[in-house]
């Protein structure tokens, strides 16, 4: 078992999730297009090692003034409790639309209302895909895990 350290730099955890994430054979894109790799994003969202590795190498990045830490469905949600672990910040749940039922809302846990708070997503989303909680005063993350074209 690897933890984090503060010395641990960035290229090592890159490898790690790399190693962890990237899987080959044939995959069907939401395009329809097919590749012969593909980056699991839950696979390191569910070793809670190394997701505990990515929240300790994003807490410095959380920037000043932060009051929620909001995690999108699916893939944020893990990312933000962890994260929050780190930072002490609630978080929230988003949706990506509010339910019918219960409470009708589109964020659960931490209120978000009149609060600065920090979306994080593993993907940005396309274009009109999200709308930040009502009320809130929203910031996007920047991909915490990017690729290139």
């Amino acid at each position: 078992m690897i933890i984090m350290t503060s010395a641990e730099t960035t290229a090592t955890l890159a490898r790690d999730i790399d190693a962890t994430c990237r899987l080959t054979g044939q995959f069907v894109l939401r395009s329809g297009r097919t590749a012969d790799e593909y980056f699991d994003k839950y696979r390191f969202e569910a070793d809670p090692h190394l997701l505990d590795r990515v929240a300790a190498h994003l807490a410095p990045l959380v920037p000043a003034g932060t009051e929620v830490l909001a995690g999108l469905e699916m893939g944020g949600i893990p990312v933000v409790t962890a994260l929050g672990r780190h930072t002490g910040l609630p978080c929230a749940f988003v949706r990506k639309t509010a339910k019918p039922y219960g409470t009708a809302r589109l964020a659960e846990g931490a209120e978000v209302a009149d609060r600065r708070v920090l979306v994080v997503e593993a993907w940005s989303p396309p274009a009109g895909r999200w709308s930040s909680p009502p009320g809130s005063c929203a910031s996007w993350a920047p991909g915490w895990i990017t690729r290139s074209a």
